[in-house]
């Protein structure tokens, strides 16, 4: 499998953000049976975050979703926030995300507390670039841990301008153990087959690493961060060959708050 594996990643643009707008330019539909490889096709995944986000999220702030996608967990997040903005560097996904908006318009009220925008959370001043008034909450499912360090400093940081004193951190992350072919085997790869979201997203995307408690002591530093809850989590991805558990991913949760 491995020499397989070589050469579709070879296609990836080595450009993060062309990367990303070129994947989410090419895809179609949604949920499970889609070619999305991270959409489980379910709020489950949402709704088992959703206590501790309660527990420790000022719901009358806004909560920016990092890294938002088709916007499925930016909607969620609508349900339980005054506000949810959807921010993603792709701006092919934001049309995704807006598109499936509209379809969902009169679901509960919802959609009109739900806003987008295309922006690349790792540059200097993006904080700044959001059309939020004071401070707000951060959202962040399955980004970190495709971030080279220098990004995940500069991300941080606008995460630390947004937070302000009221504002709290929430990230859910990826934390599989294994070497890339013991993932994609884990994700339903074979010597014979690989599922059409999962090649799809190796052909075209960055290649993965994971991120922990190591990895999350280091890009929030705790001099810098106070940590009010952490542990494992299941990542959902996109059910693509059931096998009960393979569209599970081991993961990590963290909820953190700038120190004042």
């Amino acid at each position: 499998m491995v020499p397989k594996l070589i050469r579709l990643s070879r296609s990836a643009p080595k450009d993060r953000p062309v990367a990303w707008d070129t994947y989410w330019a090419g895809i179609r539909g949604r949920g499970a049976g889609s070619e999305i490889l991270w959409d489980p096709g379910t709020d489950d995944e949402f709704l088992g975050y959703r206590d501790v986000l309660l527990r420790h999220l000022d719901r009358g702030l806004p909560v920016i979703d990092m890294g938002c996608g088709h916007g499925r967990f930016t909607r969620a997040l609508a349900g339980v926030f005054a506000e949810a903005v959807g921010v993603d560097v792709s701006g092919h996904a934001v049309a995704h995300a807006e598109a499936q908006s509209g379809a969902q318009s009169g679901a509960g009220g919802q959609a009109s507390r739900v806003r987008y925008q295309a922006l690349d959370m790792t540059k200097t001043g993006a904080a700044g670039a959001l059309d939020i008034q004071g401070d707000a909450n951060a959202f962040i499912r399955g980004v970190l841990h495709v971030l080279d360090a220098a990004d995940q400093a500069a991300m941080v940081e606008n995460l630390r301008l947004l937070a302000g004193s009221r504002g709290t951190v929430f990230l859910a992350e990826t934390n599989f153990q294994g070497n890339p072919v013991e993932y994609v085997s884990h994700l339903g790869a074979t010597p014979r087959n690989i599922p059409a979201p999962l090649e799809r997203a190796i052909r075209g995307l960055p290649m993965p690493g994971h991120f922990g408690p190591d990895e999350r002591s280091r890009a929030f530093p705790p001099e810098a961060w106070e940590l009010l809850a952490d542990g494992e989590v299941a990542i959902e991805t996109n059910p693509m060959t059931g096998v009960g558990g393979q569209s599970r991913v081991p993961g990590y949760f963290a909820v953190l708050r700038p120190r004042k």
